[in-house]
């Protein structure tokens, strides 16, 4: 027990020491791979659907203006949908319990605040806009009942721990929630939006 407590503060004697900080004009360059929890909400209530889970795979470039403001701009593939919905086939029959996986192409532009003694906490926030890619339900294509353009706002919160002069590994809690209709045709029903929680790891350099 003693070990593990010698080898967690000599870990954490490292981190603290570890201050460099990014300084204005650094581009600082990221991948990650994470896991999602997505449903879909009715506009202007509580109420949502079930929760379907996906990955989401992504890099980043983040534009310093001082060691405490960024820009970053992210290219991700989401996993989006949800779970236990139901859809009406070809021939009228009803079919229960179906998950509907939606595909995006998602790119989120965040204002990032570096916060911290060393600046390795980080909170994001900003309108993203998602290019639905594909949509399958119960093994039927269903992209055409689907918009092909979603867009809402996007924000998270993340740690970086530094491996070596330049790269860092983070990881990070975000979350997207949707402003517009996923449905191309809703004309009777009220609108329904996106929405995703993600836990992301990832480097940076």
């Amino acid at each position: 027990m003693r070990k593990i407590f010698t080898i967690l503060a000599i870990v954490l004697g490292f981190y603290s020491l570890a201050s460099a900080q990014e300084q204005k004009g650094n581009i600082e360059f990221g991948v990650n791979i994470g896991l999602n929890n997505s449903y879909v909400q009715e506009s202007g209530t509580s109420q949502h659907t079930n929760g379907v889970t996906g990955f989401n795979v992504g890099i980043s470039a983040d534009s310093y203006f001082s060691d405490r403001w960024s820009l970053k701009v992210k290219l991700i593939y989401d996993q989006k949908g949800w779970a236990n919905g139901y859809l009406t086939d070809v021939n009228g029959n009803e079919i229960d319990n179906v998950d509907y996986k939606l595909n995006y192409i998602t790119i989120p532009i965040m204002a990032n605040w570096h916060f911290g003694h060393t600046r390795n906490w980080y909170l994001d926030f900003g309108p993203y806009i998602g290019i639905l890619t594909s949509a399958k339900a119960a093994g039927y294509d269903v992209k055409s009942a689907f918009n092909t353009v979603d867009g809402g706002l996007a924000f998270g919160i993340g740690i970086k721990i530094p491996i070596s002069d330049r790269a860092k590994f983070f990881i990070e809690a975000e979350g997207q929630g949707g402003v517009s209709d996923v449905f191309s045709n809703n004309n009777n029903g009220p609108s329904l939006q996106n929405s995703c929680s993600s836990l992301n790891i990832g480097v940076n350099f």
